[in-house]
């Protein structure tokens, strides 16, 4: 039996609390949700300055299929609701002490033929390599992603135990060991090896059942929602209020209110909250979701007796890689980049133990990721200037410091995006580069950790390392509080913000208590 819908309150603002918040108004539910800042979209944010209009965080649309589905669940559709464009070249990938680069095609065929160009036989390798990321795709989705392991049903389906001894295999052996046993070329290993960082984790430290991601960039093609990723979220708030959703930003949630149940447990109530007067405001609920950071839910809004996952247990976890960013208007163009462009350092290994070894710091130099939205988009940027967003993996650690306007940031904060620069400039040619930025706006861990509540200062959520992955990742539920449920990168499924979709939706299959392993049954149109 599923619960009769009534009131529910969703704490959090970001991608994931507007989607839960959707899904369960259109099941029936009184939604009201409460966002801390002043306006929504929490990592999935936006900055604007001087005409120049910046993308703070998510930038990849990948698993198409996860938004078309997501959307068809509220009746309408992606392609109603964003303007889609299919990136060719996908993303290009610059090499240190090389200097050719890489451009990954929009379809799979010319991504064989690349892999062929680069390394005889690899693109016979590659296409084998795709076929069984697809396969092991299309098992995750229909077995593993959708489902909260509430049951060992989804554990122990014929499609399962078929496959057992493949994925057995996938999960003990490293992505990196993986790609190597295929493939000769540096190169190659690391087109293969990067989408690890995706699941905030290194090709050495990830599964290679996570070879399935390459599916996504390599065959699937990326997508660009124009006007940037601040559409996806207006979208999204868009049709959670036509669904009814109240929401309400500038109000910051203080407590989880709870009343006692039998044998230590509680019964969640609803949540006390400061409204943007300062006030003290309480709102009731028969169900409350956090869809904020998790480790700031448990530990903060909720004492210890009722906390599922207690400071103990996060002592435990890896909290995957924190990020320097810089947001830059350049002056004039920049044709020598993509729309997306990766730059690899030789020393892979070095790089990523640097962000996640013992001995933590910044790597110098490291491997970095550019967006030239203004490759595609002439809404985010003014004539004849370009929109840069640059990300530098660091160690999650807010002592990395805060980031500034116009160089004013904490020193290892503007030193890591100088070099980042000097990186772009001289790997991609344009000698110039630090002369024509205009607008310069840089985001260090200890942001991440004051404005958006990030455990350690995280940028992307606990890495999805074997012991942090599927049924060991954080359930959606909690095992202290009746009526309590959470959602969000550090819950299954995990990271991205197709995973953000799913989680939200497995609150409402918790709520309506399917226990099915794949994707809801869509309403008819």
């Amino acid at each position: 039996m599923s619960r009769t819908p009534g009131s529910a309150v969703v704490i959090g603002g970001g991608i994931t609390g507007l989607a839960t918040a959707a899904l369960l108004a259109a099941d029936g539910w009184s939604v009201d949700l409460l966002e801390q800042r002043d306006e929504v979209g929490g990592r999935a944010g936006s900055w604007e300055a001087d005409g120049f209009r910046f993308d703070t965080g998510p930038s990849w649309y990948l698993m198409p299929e996860v938004f078309d589905h997501f959307f068809a669940m509220l009746g309408t559709s992606a392609a109603e609701q964003l303007d889609l464009v299919r990136l060719d070249p996908g993303y290009r990938v610059f090499f240190e002490g090389r200097d050719e680069h890489l451009d990954v095609a929009a379809d799979r065929e010319a991504n064989v033929a690349l892999f062929e160009s680069v390394q005889p036989g690899a693109g016979a390798a590659l296409s084998a390599y795709l076929d069984s990321a697809r396969h092991v795709y299309d098992l995750a989705v229909q077995q593993f992603l959708y489902t909260g392991f509430e049951s060992t049903a989804s554990l122990l389906s014929a499609n399962i135990l078929r496959n057992g001894p493949r994925l057995s295999g996938l999960l003990t052996r490293s992505l990196e060991s993986h790609v190597a046993a295929r493939f000769d070329d540096p190169r190659l290993r690391q087109v293969l090896g990067y989408p690890a960082v995706f699941l905030g984790t290194s090709p050495e430290r990830a599964p290679s059942m996570y070879h399935l991601m390459s599916w996504m960039d390599l065959a699937d093609g990326v997508l660009y929602p124009r006007g940037g990723f601040t559409t996806l979220i207006a979208a999204i708030a868009r049709v959670a209020e036509q669904h009814g959703v109240r929401i309400r930003t500038g109000c910051t949630v203080e407590e989880i209110r709870t009343r006692p149940a039998a044998r230590g447990r509680a019964v969640a109530e609803g949540v006390s909250y400061v409204d943007p007067t300062g006030a003290w405001e309480r709102l009731d609920a028969d169900v409350v979701v956090g869809a904020a950071d998790l480790h700031h839910l448990e530990t903060r809004l909720l004492p210890r007796a009722l906390q599922t996952y207690p400071e103990g247990w996060w002592k435990k976890r890896d909290p995957g890689p924190g990020a320097v960013l810089a947001l830059l208007g350049v002056d004039g163009e920049l044709p020598e980049l993509a729309h997306h462009s990766l730059f690899f350092t030789s020393d892979w290994r070095a790089n990523f133990d640097d962000i996640f070894g013992r001995t933590r710091r910044v790597p110098d130099p490291a491997s970095i990721y550019v967006c030239r939205p203004s490759a595609t988009d002439d809404t985010v940027a003014p004539p004849g200037k370009e929109n840069l967003f640059v990300l530098i993996p660091v160690p999650a650690d807010p002592e990395i410091g805060h980031g500034g306007r116009d160089g004013a940031g904490d020193p290892a904060v503007e030193k890591a995006v100088d070099a980042a620069i000097d990186q772009v400039a001289t790997w991609a040619g344009v000698p110039d580069l630090a002369s024509r930025v205009e607008v310069r706006r840089t985001i260090g861990p200890a942001d991440f950790a004051d404005d958006l509540g990030s455990w350690q200062g995280g940028a992307l959520g606990p890495g999805h390392v074997l012991k942090q992955s599927a049924f060991f990742r954080a359930g959606n539920v909690s095992r202290k509080v009746d009526g309590l449920f959470y959602a969000g990168y550090a819950t299954r499924p995990g990271i991205g913000l197709p995973m953000c979709l799913i989680s939200a939706e497995l609150v409402l299959k918790r709520l309506r208590e399917d226990r099915s392993s794949g994707p809801s049954p869509e309403p008819r149109a």
